[in-house]
C-alpha cells in the first residue's frame, strides 16, 4: 500500500512539472482606440478584451496598435502580468506600442529593447523602405522561474501598405534572429499584414534557406489540429475565410502543443478587427 501511494505520488509530481513547463502564448491585435469606431470604439471593448487575455489563461502575450491609454488599461486590468512597450513615434509614448505582457509570478525579466523595423533599426521613429509608417519590433528576455529556462519574446507590426517594407522587414527579424537571438529560444508574435506563402512570410520560415535558424509557424507545427478559423480578419464585420495575418512563431527549440484562434462574439460584434491567436508551447529537452 506504501509503495503504491509513493508511485501514485511520483507520477503525479511528473505530471505536474510537465503542465508547469508549458506556456500559452497570446498574440492580438486589439485595434487602437479610434472615437469613429462607434459602437466597436474602445472603452465599449476594453473589459470585453482583458475577459478574454485572463480566459486563455495567457502566461505571455503581445498586442498591437495600443495607444498609451490602452496599455494603462490593460495593465490595469490585468494586474497578475507586468510588461514592457514604448511608442513607435518617440520611444516613449508617443504612437502605436506593440507590448508584450508575461505573469510576474512566473518569469524574471532580464532584457527589453525596441527597435525600429528600417535600415537605420536603432534610430528613433526611423521609417523603412516603402512604409506608410514608423513600425517597430519590442522584446523582453525572460527567464522562466519554473524551469530555469531563458527565452526571447518578440512583437511586431509590419506595415499595411509597404509591400518592400513588410520583405525587409522579415529579413531584419531573421537577421536578429540569426546574430542577436540565436543563444536562446525565441517566440516571434505579430500582425504582420501578410498571409502565408507570401515574400514576407517565406523569408521568416526561410524558404530556400538551408543549415540555418529560421522561424516556425505555430500553426504549421502545432501537434494537434488547430482549432478555431483559418483566419485572423474580420474587420469587425463577418470572418474572412483564408486570411490568416497573425501568427506566433518560433524557433525549433521549441515544441507546439497545440493552437487555437479565439473567434468570441457578442450579439455578432467582436472585441477587436482582429481575432487572437492563442497557442500552449514547451521547451524541448
Amino acid at each position: 500500500m506504501k509503495q503504491a501511494l509513493l508511485v501514485f505520488l511520483a507520477t503525479a509530481l511528473i505530471g505536474s512539472n510537465a503542465f508547469a513547463q508549458s506556456l500559452n502564448v497570446m498574440t492580438w491585435n486589439i485595434r487602437y482606440d479610434n472615437p469613429q469606431d462607434g459602437v466597436n470604439g474602445w472603452p465599449n471593448r476594453k473589459d470585453w478584451v482583458a475577459e478574454i487575455i485572463l480566459k486563455s489563461k495567457a502566461d505571455v502575450a503581445g498586442f498591437q496598435e495600443v495607444l498609451a491609454g490602452q496599455f494603462d488599461d490593460l495593465k490595469l486590468r490585468l494586474p497578475e502580468m507586468k510588461a514592457y512597450g514604448v511608442g513607435r513615434d518617440d520611444g516613449k509614448s508617443a504612437g502605436e506600442f506593440c507590448p508584450i505582457f508575461y505573469r510576474h509570478d512566473r518569469f524574471d525579466l532580464l532584457a527589453q529593447a525596441t527597435f525600429w523595423l528600417s535600415p537605420t533599426p536603432e534610430e528613433t521613429a526611423s521609417k523603412g523602405w516603402d512604409a506608410a509608417l514608423p513600425r517597430i519590433a519590442s522584446w523582453v528576455k525572460l527567464k522562466d522561474r519554473t524551469t530555469g529556462v531563458e527565452l526571447y519574446v518578440i512583437n511586431t507590426h509590419f506595415d499595411h501598405r509597404g509591400k518592400q517594407a513588410r520583405t525587409e522587414s522579415a529579413n531584419l527579424l531573421l537577421q536578429r534572429l540569426r546574430e542577436t537571438f540565436a543563444d536562446h529560444p525565441v517566440i516571434l508574435l505579430g500582425d504582420f499584414n501578410t498571409t502565408a506563402n507570401s515574400p514576407p512570410y517565406n523569408t521568416l520560415v526561410g524558404r530556400g534557406t538551408q543549415g540555418q535558424e529560421v522561424f516556425l509557424d505555430t500553426y504549421v507545427h502545432s501537434a494537434r489540429k488547430p482549432e478555431g478559423p483559418d483566419s485572423t480578419w474580420n474587420g469587425f464585420k463577418a470572418i474572412v475565410p483564408e486570411h490568416r495575418i497573425d501568427f506566433i512563431f518560433t524557433t525549433k527549440a521549441v515544441k507546439v502543443l497545440r493552437l487555437q484562434i479565439l473567434d468570441d462574439q457578442r450579439e455578432k460584434r467582436f472585441p477587436s478587427d482582429h481575432l487572437p491567436v492563442v497557442t500552449e508551447l514547451t521547451m524541448k529537452e
